[in-house]
């Protein structure tokens, strides 16, 4: 008998480990959940749509989990939470809550896409509002009003939504124990709509989303007019259809001349005080509650913000939980499981988004909001997209990282740690009228490009106009963490000029391919993108003042790329690319210095030889942050 029980103990423990979770859909939450709408009332009488789903079970109270959004709330009525948060937190059970921000959808007053924020912001002061002061505004009514709540919230959100969250942190409400910022916006010049300054061309169909204020409240979508102004007919080739386009303001007059998004980025073109005010980093400081802040290596869009936003938390708050999490993944994949987690054309492992939603973020909040078991989190969870392995830092940048340095030589010879002549110079004719693909594929029109950040670049190395400098390959694996810094040295005969510096991860012929990949796509001598960004090199001393460059003057151009956590393995190349174009990515710079870009004539658009010289180097990690000359402001 007692063989016998054991048998069937052991049959129980193994048939329990293997069942699968029960599936989150429209059916399981409104079988567990009661949902409520309401109209929350903030300090000004401003009234803000909120979606609420409260655990049937009354029997304990519940913390709260908040979502604040500008992509419709009501959506979130149709008992879906469409993944966020992930079917772990909906299956342990929170208050969720989801808000419409000001002036979109059913929340009444006046949309602004970045708010900017009032530091210190006084709760009595009925007109001094922000962010931070609606939400304060929807927790205190929440933790106040619904029921069963253990006065306990947690924050969370992916791109706008992760804004949002992170726009909470100053000045955050005394309940606010836990803020989870995911691929967030921290600063409109620096990431999403803008790289380093330059202008990202290839969201130019965003902008009926984001620059048109609704005429009355409504669960519909209002922007579509709009959007099929531009989108009203197929478009199978987007470098083709823009560069048809012209010069941008081209696309004001026939698109958007009543957009009033379109309007202020039109009519600031420099880091003036209009988008000072509009980042969020000068306010993250002394944060008293717990911060994971998430992003992924290949987001295209927002990966400078969760970098800074965690750096900047790091640097205010000494005494802050701070922890940073970066995978191996485009914007928001974190959020949706594929079973082989692949970015583009490469593979980096298996059921990458289960083990972040079960693992890490299913932890931080029950942790912080629950006092169920320990997070062990370190202070960063970083995945190494050369290794394919996460790795834990107690800071980051990581100070245990060799660093080094990348120099140009002669006959397209990249060294390491070695200065080669610096008398040598490397010429090119960058002509806008043909500028570089950002993508070897051809894409039709798109919100937002993904798939390149691990592209392909063989189509690009092979172009005149793309300098390309590579190694031999590694005699042993080489680790590249932490920040990334491009020290260039230049000069043009045109008077303005952008720069795009690229760090690839040149394959060995013999690699084989990979599964999930169509049968032409060659992996022997794949040259993954690994980092890149751009520069507009008006910007060299300055973000607010810019100034032209002198024909056939050497001048210095320093910018930083965004971190790195890469193992290029034995046998591969580190490769490096610059060019001056990046095309339909990022708008084209005329090349010959104009006050405004967003208003330059056909004429404009020159082309340029540009030179770079051998005394430029590539700086990779180390122990201290790199710096640059760079004025940010004034």
């Amino acid at each position: 008998m007692k063989t016998r029980l054991t048998l069937l103990f052991i049959i129980t423990i193994t048939l329990t480990g293997l069942a699968q979770p029960v599936k989150v859909d429209s059916v399981y939450i409104s079988t567990h959940y009661d949902k409520a709408e309401y109209f929350i009332t903030m300090r000004d009488g401003i009234k803000l749509f909120t979606v609420v789903y409260t655990p049937k079970d009354q029997s304990k109270k519940y913390p709260i989990l908040l979502n604040r959004t500008c992509y419709n709330a009501s959506t979130y009525s149709h008992f879906s939470t469409f993944g966020h948060p992930s079917d772990y937190l909906v299956r342990d059970k929170y208050i969720l809550a989801f808000q419409d921000v000001r002036g979109r959808y059913m929340s009444e007053g006046t949309f602004d896409n970045m708010r900017p924020n009032i530091p210190g912001n006084d709760r009595k002061n009925k007109t001094a509002i922000d962010e931070s002061s609606d939400t304060w505004d929807t927790i205190d009514w929440m933790v106040k009003n619904i029921k069963n709540n253990n006065g306990r919230v947690g924050m969370y959100g992916i791109s706008y939504p992760g804004f949002y969250t992170a726009a909470a942190i100053p000045d955050a409400h005394p309940a606010l124990k836990a803020s989870s910022p995911q691929a967030p916006i921290s600063d409109f010049f620096f990431d999403d709509f803008h790289h380093m300054g330059a202008f990202l061309q290839s969201y130019v169909g965003a902008f009926p989303v984001f620059g048109v204020q609704k005429k009355e409240q409504t669960r519909e979508d209002w922007f579509m007019e709009q959007i099929m102004r531009m989108y009203g007919k197929t478009v199978a080739d987007g470098y083709d259809f823009h560069l048809s386009q012209g010069p941008l303001k081209n696309i004001t007059e026939k698109y958007y001349y009543d957009n009033f998004f379109w309007e202020q980025i039109v009519e600031h073109p420099n880091y003036d005080d209009f988008w000072q005010k509009r980042s969020i980093l000068p306010h993250l400081k002394d944060v008293k509650h717990a911060v994971m802040t998430v992003g992924g290596w290949f987001d295209a869009e927002d990966l400078y913000g969760p970098l800074n936003i965690y750096k900047t938390i790091e640097g205010n708050s000494s005494s802050a939980r701070n922890t940073i999490v970066m995978g191996p993944w485009g914007h928001g994949d974190w959020a949706r499981e594929q079973g082989k987690s692949t970015h583009n054309h490469i593979y980096f492992g298996d059921s990458i988004a289960t083990f972040y939603q079960r693992e890490i973020e299913r932890k931080f909040f029950a942790y912080y909001l629950k006092d169920e078991g320990t997070p062990n989190l370190p202070e960063a969870y970083m995945f190494d997209t050369g290794a394919k392995k996460w790795q834990m830092f107690n800071e980051w940048p990581p100070r245990n990282v060799a660093p080094i340095q990348l120099y140009f030589g002669e006959n397209g010879k990249l060294s390491v740690n070695q200065p080669t002549s610096k008398e040598a110079v490397f010429e090119y004719i960058s002509d806008p009228a043909k500028p570089v693909p950002y993508t070897s594929q051809t894409e039709g029109l798109t919100f937002t490009p993904r798939n390149y950040m691990s592209d392909d670049q063989r189509e690009a190395s092979r172009r005149p106009d793309v300098l390309t400098f590579e190694t031999d390959p590694l005699e042993s694996d080489v680790v590249l963490a932490g920040e990334i810094l491009a020290r260039l040295k230049v000069s043009m005969t045109g008077t303005d000029a952008d720069f795009v510096v690229k760090l690839i991860d040149v394959y060995p012929q013999d690699h084989p391919k990979y599964e999930h990949n169509p049968k032409n796509i060659v992996m022997g001598g794949y040259q993954q993108l690994v980092r890149a960004e751009v520069f507009r090199g008006r910007f060299r001393n300055s973000f607010a003042k810019p100034e032209p460059f002198k024909p056939n003057e050497i001048s210095d151009v320093e910018f930083p790329l965004q971190d790195i956590l890469h193992t290029f393995k034995k046998g591969h190349r580190i490769m490096i690319q610059i060019h001056s174009t990046w095309f339909p990515y990022i708008d084209r710079n005329p090349q010959k210095y104009v006050d405004n870009i967003y208003k330059a004539n056909e004429e404009d658009f020159i082309k340029s030889s540009i030179r770079v010289y051998g005394s430029s180097v590539v700086e990779i990690g180390g122990n201290q942050k790199l710096n640059t000359k760079l004025d940010f402001k004034k």
